[in-house]
């Protein structure tokens, strides 16, 4: 991921220009003001360069994405190896549409001066362009799995002439249920290629796959699974679910929260989230999955230039955006697992910066705080000088997080069963002459 203007030190004291790539792409990085390796470039080009299967353990945020396109554009380029109409000779595959532009994005900046074909394919939008850009093939493309495979099955896409393969944020793949596309998309893989496999954790089936995948592989472990940026500090706030919307607008009240990132549940509160800070004239936008593409990229790109303050968005925009300067992280819901917290927060302290992450907490969402703690094995540090602090959420119970995820999700039925009760067709009310609602269209018994 390319941090404009970072120049940061690492052990080493290496910068790019030590490592044997090519000319063009250095004056490239030189552009951007991108001199250093993160520690992840570090270890991963010099292995890629040589030839390796790569097995990259790291979170986001630490810059991955270079790690791998730089070699591979590297090697592209002295290979050569020119264009087949409707093949690539990398396929970078990517469980997000906004990744997979930001991925793009980056292969074009890096690889503006050479000469060298990208691009990038995603559902929610029309084929034809994306069916155009492979006709006369490609180096480089980016795609999301169901677009890919659909693709594939229109013939408009073969994979049989590829050389590399990047599966980046494998983990998120079983989040979200794309781990069925990738075992459809494997064996269309030819047998002789080299792999690069990014994860920010290894649950068992992520671990069965890149076994699958990979083939003596070089292992990278920049941080542990669940562990978070330690230039992120991170707090929070006990309160009443009521109070948490009051709770926002207070601490907006503070010029330092200038741009904030909210992670809410679900994509209604999103919507509802931003119409109250409109209405207390707080620039917000938000992103969720029944927003377009064209509406969530807008909205990520107001926020990236600071036309908007607030970017409100669900879990869909916890990977994958990259996004310089977020001063904080809030999370208005917290999430139910570890894993998910630490790749939210992860959006802030970027590129060697610092930044902050505020979780509002009730009563129910203290069993997931105690197992996030837990899991990252810190302690997290409670802000009590705020005026919507809640004792008894602060000394709830704690139980296991899935019976508190059973707890609020009940909750949440409840409140949606309130707004819209539930109203059977073809009954009619039963009043005091009839026992039991009579259905108009089922005929007497005989």
């Amino acid at each position: 991921m390319c941090f404009k203007g970072r120049v940061t030190q690492t052990k080493s004291g290496k910068v790019f220009a030590d490592y044997p790539l090519n000319a063009k792409l250095l004056k490239a990085l030189h552009d951007i003001s991108y001199v250093t390796p993160t520690p992840i470039q570090e270890q991963a080009i010099p292995m890629l360069l040589a030839g390796h299967d790569v097995l990259g353990i790291a979170q986001t945020g630490t810059g991955k994405t270079a790690s791998f396109c730089l070699p591979i554009l590297h090697e592209l380029e002295q290979k050569n190896l020119g264009l087949i109409p409707k093949h690539t000779h990398v396929l970078i595959l990517t469980p997000t549409r906004e990744l997979a532009i930001q991925i793009y994005d980056n292969l074009v900046e890096y690889g503006k001066y050479l000469k060298q074909s990208y691009a990038v394919i995603f559902g929610g939008v029309n084929q034809t362009r994306q069916v155009k850009a492979l006709k006369s093939g490609v180096d480089v493309l980016v795609a999301t799995p169901g677009r890919l495979l659909d693709l594939i099955e229109q013939k408009h896409l073969s994979l049989q002439k590829l050389s590399v393969f990047v599966l980046d944020e494998a983990d998120r793949m079983l989040d979200m249920g794309f781990i069925r596309d990738i075992k459809k998309i494997i064996p269309m893989l030819p047998k002789q290629r080299r792999n690069v496999f990014f994860s920010a954790t290894m649950p068992k089936e992520i671990n069965a796959l890149a076994q699958k995948i990979l083939v003596n592989p070089k292992k990278i472990e920049v941080t542990p699974e669940s562990t978070t940026v330690e230039s992120i500090e991170q707090t929070v706030m006990f309160v009443e679910k009521k109070e948490k919307v009051g709770l926002l607008l207070h601490l907006f009240k503070d010029k330092s929260f200038k741009k904030i990132l909210i992670f809410v549940g679900m994509k209604h509160l999103a919507n509802k989230v931003v119409e109250r800070l409109h209405k207390n004239k707080i620039s917000a936008a938000a992103i969720h999955g029944n927003k377009s593409q064209a509406a969530r990229q807008k909205a990520i790109k107001d926020f990236s230039n600071n036309k908007v303050r607030v970017l409100v968005a669900t879990d869909i925009a916890a990977r994958g955006i990259d996004i310089d300067d977020v001063t904080h992280v809030i999370n208005y819901d917290l999430p139910n697992e570890a894993e998910s917290y630490v790749h939210r927060i992860g959006r802030t302290a970027r590129a060697g910066k610092k930044g902050k992450a505020i979780s509002l907490v009730t009563a129910d969402e203290k069993s997931y705080l105690k197992n996030i703690e837990k899991k990252t094995q810190q302690s997290i540090a409670v802000v009590k000088e705020q005026p919507f602090h809640s004792d008894l959420a602060q000394n709830a119970a704690v139980v296991k997080p899935g019976k508190a995820k059973a707890k609020i999700d009940a909750s949440k039925s409840r409140g949606r069963w309130k707004k819209k009760p539930f109203k059977r067709k073809g009954t009619v009310k039963k009043t005091s002459s009839s026992k039991k609602p009579v259905n108009k269209k089922s005929k007497p018994k005989t």
